[in-house]
């Protein structure tokens, strides 16, 4: 007599709350597994480890150690940097993050009603043009714009 094992481990995994992929068997037992019917029947087989889980297969950290060790020997630590943050990030992405942050902070103001729609619109081009140096800038032209 021929049973379907795979219902057997789809049963087994709503019991145990895992995967069906984590279910094994024990191949002397199977006959064992294939006669047991109810979740009680299951759960005896699981106590005398017929039936057991595995730990699911994680990423591996090994790469990374790798890189990190390189990393390590080239000396690229806090203590061998020299000259400014900026000196080590590319222009554009200090560009990025800059025009990220103010396009932010003019949502926010939005939001909360402190600008008008005109006024975010005509803060937010001039932050597109490259006009606004910093978020203190911005923020200097936003007091400029509520007192018109």
């Amino acid at each position: 007599m021929v049973v379907n094992i795979a219902k057997k481990r789809e049963l087994v995994a709503r019991i145990l709350g895992v995967g069906a992929n984590r279910v094994r068997f024990e191949p002397d037992k199977l006959e064992d597994v294939a006669d047991s019917i109810t979740r009680d029947n299951i759960r005896s087989l699981v106590k005398s480890g017929a039936i057991w889980t595995v730990q699911p297969s994680g990423t591996s950290r090994s790469r990374a150690q790798a890189k990190r060790n390189i990393w390590k020997i080239h000396g690229k630590g806090p203590g061998s940097k020299k000259g400014r943050r900026t000196a080590r990030t590319g222009k554009k992405e200090v560009y990025v993050v800059r025009v990220r942050s103010m396009r932010y902070h003019l949502k926010v103001l939005k939001e909360r009603k402190d600008i008008t729609n005109d006024v975010y619109w005509h803060l937010y081009k001039q932050v597109n043009g490259g006009h606004v140096r910093s978020l203190a800038h911005l923020r200097d032209l936003v007091k400029e714009a509520k007192t018109r």
